[in-house]
């Protein structure tokens, strides 16, 4: 009525028409998805609660498989085609699965140095290609920072360590909930004193920005001397073999602490040189005295230029301990000799021991190392062609790793990293010295930074989950380049296990440690060295454009469902036609998925593809 009354010529009424148009999709296109509902029930049985699913508002508009994106026809069909297939659940059985560690095809390798513990992934055809259930009972972890004391006893159903342990103040059972009093082996007191203690034998301030961020648990138990450094900004890579001392480190991240499965064996451990600024042992039943000193010396390659080395229990203060070690005098003060001569030979300098507590710490470089080399022979260095930082299925070799040279003898090798919090945003030396190329200049860090607080931010208005602080905790990054993601999420109480998968084109996982950070080297194309539902949160940048005809698709997905928790989110960037085929195998794995446009808007072909895990139990 309006046009016909306007009387407007037919080339002004078409030319009106298309505008109306055009502004009509341009409103589809940018108007913004909702987040990604979550339950804030924390403490409540997941099973009292329908699970948080991405359902549409009425505000919200689905995202079009038109050209403007530059999906493929065939890509758009498969958006809203049926999932490839319903993938099964496995049987409650495997409500532990761990597919690399402790299977039968571990027990076939090698007792010797206990070999048959580390890694051995199942060969194809015994690959369990089902969904890993959670046990009956199942329950949302406690928040942060109640779940350091506690856990749900329905998610780690054991009692081995109550009943070895409990007098030890390690853990004891409280109805359907776990209590960890923070004591240990070594620390009957607790381990806020016996943290102190340490700090006292060392002479220095652990925590309140210190020279101690990052910090290795050898043979940690139930992880509560790292769980208790979290407290003072000191952030611990905690591990533990799946041994007899069953669910130890299951028991670690259902308290919402760092840790994973290894063993110091026969490999390399997954993490670069000079990644930690303090390594521990508390009774960890390492022998370090033997295989030449194989596991000391695998200790300095990990250890900052600088950095503790910290031994308490046997052969520690053995005269005042023997009897209730049951071991004789002589065969403890023979090992206490070959140590204290190990670490001679590794030019480490023995601080202090103080008690039941040793402390040793690693030169700044090797000017003096090497010259004393050159005069009295012993423990020689590797050669120059041997890189430090490979740590995937490296062996061990008796050989010290070479620090990087320096210009004089009061310099640190490799460059000195800056006290936290400073030394997140300030340039790694790595980055710095030119270490990784002259495609990662100081620039290209700052931009990185910029860029992945930009993006955090989009995360959290599309996932409700991420956004409310305290609802998740443990978070994986897949593909953590240079930590921007865990760099953003700082100020959030969570903490970051960083990724740098084996395909990447750039080794960035010291980069990660100099700035604070921790993470692990992982192929994608195997299991993780962790339990089920380990983490709250999965983020998989550009992840299967890396992976493409390197492994199948499902098979990284199932792992991701593995180690997922129930209503756990998942949140995937990459090629829009990448994230269709991985909505349509997710279809098939009970979790809701929907694609989101990139932060810049609509015309971007990279999306981000959101999907949470739906709740049920075997």
């Amino acid at each position: 009525m309006l046009l016909r009354t306007m009387k407007l010529p037919l080339p002004a009424m078409a030319a009106v028409v298309a505008l109306c148009a055009a502004s009509y999709l341009l409103a589809v296109w940018t108007h913004p998805a909702p987040p990604l509902p979550a339950s804030s029930l924390a403490a409540v049985p997941c099973n009292t609660r329908q699970p948080p699913a991405p359902a549409a508002s009425k505000n919200d508009t689905a995202l079009d498989f038109s050209i403007h994106h530059g999906a493929s026809e065939e890509d758009a069909a498969e958006a809203g085609a049926p999932p490839s297939r319903r993938v099964p659940a496995c049987d409650a059985g495997y409500s532990e699965h761990t597919p690399c560690e402790g299977q039968r095809w571990s027990l076939r390798q090698p007792r010797r140095r206990f070999a048959y513990r580390e890694r051995h992934c199942p060969p194809p055809a015994e690959r369990r290609r089902c969904l890993v259930p959670a046990p009956r009972g199942y329950r949302a972890p406690l928040r942060w920072p109640r779940s350091r004391d506690a856990a749900w006893y329905a998610n780690a159903p054991h009692e081995e360590l109550v009943t070895e342990k409990g007098v030890q103040n390690w853990i004891r059972r409280d109805g359907d909930v776990l209590r960890f009093p923070g004591g240990g082996t070594m620390f009957p007191h607790g381990a806020d004193r016996y943290i102190d203690d340490i700090a006292a034998a060392a002479g220095i301030t652990l925590g309140g920005g210190g020279a101690v961020r990052t910090a290795l648990d050898t043979g940690c138990g139930v992880a509560s001397w790292g769980a208790y450094l979290l407290s003072r900004d000191v952030l611990t890579m905690s591990f533990a073999p799946k041994d007899t001392h069953e669910a130890q480190v299951l028991f670690a991240l259902e308290r919402g602490v760092p840790a994973m499965l290894g063993i110091m064996a026969t490999k390399r451990l997954p993490y670069p040189a000079r990644a930690f600024d303090m390594a521990h042992c508390s009774r960890c039943l390492i022998p370090w005295s033997k295989y030449n000193g194989l596991y000391m010396i695998e200790v300095d390659r990990v250890l900052r230029p600088g950095g503790y080395w910290v031994l308490s229990g046997p052969p520690v203060n053995w005269e005042r301990h023997f009897k209730g070690w049951k071991r004789t005098p002589e065969d403890l003060s023979s090992e206490q000799s070959a140590i204290e001569a190990i670490a001679k030979s590794l030019c480490w300098t023995k601080v202090q021991q103080m008690g039941d507590i040793a402390v040793w710490q690693k030169q700044i470089n090797h000017v003096s190392c090497k010259a004393s080399r050159n005069e009295l022979g012993g423990l020689g260095f590797c050669n120059s062609n041997q890189d430090p930082d490979a740590g995937w299925y490296v062996n061990m070799e008796e050989c010290i790793t070479p620090l990087p040279e320096v210009s004089g003898p009061g310099d640190v090798a490799g460059g000195e990293v800056k006290r936290w919090p400073e030394r997140l945003t300030s340039p790694p030396p790595r980055i710095a010295g030119g270490s990784l190329g002259s495609s990662v200049t100081v620039d290209t860090f700052i931009k990185d930074s910029e860029m992945w607080r930009r993006r955090v931010d989009r995360y959290k208005g599309v996932s409700g989950g991420l956004a409310e602080k305290g609802r998740y905790r443990n978070l994986l990054d897949m593909n953590a380049g240079l930590g921007g993601f865990a760099a953003a999420l700082v100020d959030d109480p969570v903490w970051v296990m960083n990724v740098v998968p084996t395909a990447a084109v750039a080794n960035t996982l010291g980069v990660i440690y100099e700035r604070g950070l921790i993470g692990t080297y992982q192929d994608w194309c195997e299991a993780m060295s962790t339990y089920p539902r380990t983490y709250d949160l999965i983020h998989a940048y550009s992840l299967f454009t890396m992976y493409k005809d390197r492994c199948e698709m499902e098979d990284i997905l199932l792992e991701m469902d593995r180690v997922l928790r129930p209503e756990g989110t998942v949140i995937f960037r990459d090629d829009v036609d990448v994230l269709v085929k991985i909505k349509n195998i997710a279809d098939g794995m009970r979790w809701e998925s929907r694609i989101v446009d990139h932060e810049d808007g609509p015309m971007q072909r990279e999306k981000i593809l959101v999907s949470v895990k739906s709740y049920w139990t075997a």
